[in-house]
């Protein structure tokens, strides 16, 4: 582990790794900023169940539209560049929503350009990923991805703010930092020497013929999209469920949000050094009996450990997804970047639209935690199948992918 993190340490560029980690971060904060401040606005507008999960949703359905366009750019002009965009663009939602959005229409409005938010994964991840070695990419993602720990932020002061100088007034509070992260970026991200061919659009079309692709979409769809929908969903769902004050459910949500967060780069670490099939497997496995349980509608107590303990399994099987595919797909990475991001995107909103309708149509939300617990475990299956024809092609024994530490150390002594 020492030498693991050694010369972890002395490779790539950690000013653009921490500048990435920001610009996701601060990005993450405002994307969720909808699901923190959803009980202040469901309740001034008198929001159905659907509503809530429509409100909550399209945030990151338009962030998973524009990851696309937005990873393409990156390629073609430059991470920085692209990333100082996305920063600045990301204040008209927010400026829109302290200044206008007083209706359910513009709420919805200012939920589809927070999408601009969403769509820094495509930046981030291979603007720091490119300065590292494929033996280093699971942490280095890892570290970057990290940034998914603005839910927290949002989840823990989002609600706290709004209660002192309301709702409309904490979008505008959320334009300081986001100011902030755009001068530290200028001055610290940089696009890696490596360059890299831009893909063209006909690249995306071709990647989506691979079988592989798809595997990895579903993978994420729900590793990600699980932590992220649930991330801007549970503050809504422990005031429903439990009768808690919003303030108290906003910092649940941002005890369960901090697990899941941290845990990326410990998924990378372990994928990294026990092979990322192997972990991603388990974590599936886990994430299926944990939501299980919460389908139970058990105690408050027991519901937050479970809560607790899904979302640090979905951030850690995160990294892990994005242990693997540099190694599938190493020449096509910023084309698979965006593609498989898209898909987390996706997931993240139909788990919390499913919740939200569900809750409208029985009146609980048993269901909805027992359909994402299947296809937990349905997507664990997959892996299995999957992982039949990566033995004989790209995961064969031996390599980054089933055994971890041993492939490491081999392919760093053939670097």
């Amino acid at each position: 582990m020492k030498d693991y993190l050694k010369n972890f340490l002395t490779h790539g560029n950690s000013k653009t790794l921490l500048s990435a980690f920001l610009y996701f971060d601060v990005s993450f904060m405002v994307w969720v900023l909808l699901g923190g401040l959803g009980n202040f606005i469901a309740e001034d507008m008198g929001l159905s169940g659907t509503e809530k999960g429509l409100m909550t949703s399209l945030p990151v359905l338009s962030g998973a539209a524009l990851r696309l366009p937005m990873g393409m750019a990156a390629d073609r002009f430059g991470g920085r560049r692209v990333g100082m965009i996305g920063l600045a663009v990301t204040l008209i939602p927010l400026l829109a929503a302290w200044s206008i959005a007083d209706t359910l229409p513009l709420i919805l409005v200012v939920a589809l350009l927070l999408g601009v938010a969403g769509s820094s994964f495509a930046v981030a991840l291979p603007l720091a990923s490119r300065w590292y070695p494929p033996e280093q990419q699971g942490l280095a993602l890892g570290i970057a991805g990290a940034g998914n720990s603005g839910t927290v932020l949002a989840s823990l002061f989002a609600p706290r703010l709004a209660e002192l100088v309301g709702w409309h007034t904490v979008f505008l509070l959320a334009t300081v930092p986001v100011l902030a992260v755009f001068v530290l970026f200028s001055l610290w991200a940089k696009d890696s020497p490596t360059t890299v061919a831009p893909p063209r659009f006909s690249e995306y079309l071709g990647a989506l013929r691979h079988r592989d692709t798809v595997w990895f979409c579903a993978f994420y769809g729900v590793t990600f999209g699980g932590f992220v929908g649930l991330a801007s969903y549970l503050a809504i769902y422990f005031r429903d469920q439990y009768g808690l004050t919003k303030v108290e459910a906003g910092d649940l949500t941002a005890l369960c949000v901090f697990a899941g967060s941290f845990a990326r780069p410990i998924g990378g670490m372990l994928a990294d050094r026990l092979g990322g099939i192997r972990i991603l497997f388990v974590l599936y496995s886990i994430v299926g009996l944990t939501m299980a349980g919460i389908s139970l509608g058990p105690a408050l107590a027991v519901s937050v450990a479970l809560f607790f303990t899904s979302m640090a399994v979905l951030g850690a099987g995160n990294g892990t997804v994005f242990q693997l595919v540099p190694q599938r797909f190493q020449r096509e990475m910023g084309v698979l970047t965006g593609l498989v991001g898209a898909a987390g995107g996706l997931g993240g909103f139909l788990l919390p639209f499913l919740l939200g309708s569900i809750e409208d149509a029985t009146g609980s939300y048993s269901a909805g935690f027992l359909i994402f617990s299947a296809a937990c475990f349905g997507v664990a299956t997959l892996l299995l199948v999957a992982q039949r024809g990566w033995e004989q092609t790209w995961a064969p024994k031996g390599s980054p992918a089933r055994s971890g530490r041993s492939a490491m150390v081999a392919a760093g002594d053939q670097a």
